[in-house]
């Protein structure tokens, strides 16, 4: 079996550009997104702002491996728009990414390649604007233990050094971790060999 990437790219903040052909105008908007929540939230900002444009095409890629995606072409002729912009991210490697492209008619018709070109470079320029960063897949998890064992716990912390998001210490001590999935099982597997310490996942 093929090791899934533990790894993936999406954009840091949000990022905008702008594209001309033919005097139709293309506005690119990007957005770092995680949930279909917060995809359907920029579509109804940019539908309010721009009420007046001839269509909103977009594209978007959920998950560390981009398992959820979906293009629309808003009324353009089928695969002329959301694909090319799914396309752009795609090749690109982006996922956790919502592209949306504005476009104004400016009244010369730009045909079936024309149209395919122009999404596709307007989804490119607002690619190149954006930073692209570089994100991990976790494992989360809760470590719980007694109080007595607490050095051999941190000699384990401090040798794969995962990150530690909150911990209280009490007779039974509790930690919640999280780790690169990649080097999750190493660390799982050295934590369960200490004496009465539990993991819950």
């Amino acid at each position: 079996m093929a090791e899934q990437k533990d790894s993936y790219l999406t954009i840091a903040a949000p990022a905008e550009a702008i594209y001309k052909e033919k005097s139709s105008k293309f506005l690119t908007y990007a957005y770092p997104v995680r949930t279909e929540e917060q995809i359907r939230e920029h579509l109804e900002v940019l539908y309010k702002r721009h009420y007046d444009a001839t269509h909103h095409c977009y594209a978007w890629r959920l998950g560390p491996h981009g398992e959820q995606f979906r293009a629309n072409d808003d009324g353009e002729p089928s695969g002329t728009a959301g694909k090319p912009i799914l396309g752009q991210l795609l090749s690109n490697d982006l996922t956790d990414c919502l592209v949306v492209v504005v476009r104004y008619f400016g009244g010369t018709k730009l045909g079936v390649s024309g149209l395919i070109s122009a999404y596709k470079e307007s989804t490119a320029a607002v690619i190149e604007e954006a930073e692209i960063i570089e994100k991990t897949v976790d494992r989360v998890f809760t470590l719980e233990y007694p109080y007595l064992v607490m050095n051999d716990v941190m000699r384990i912390i401090k040798e794969e050094q995962p990150n530690i998001l909150s911990q209280e210490f009490d007779n039974l001590c509790t930690m919640h971790l999280s780790m690169r999935e990649s080097r999750a099982e190493a660390l799982l597997g050295k934590l369960r060999k200490v004496e009465g310490a539990s993991i819950l996942e």
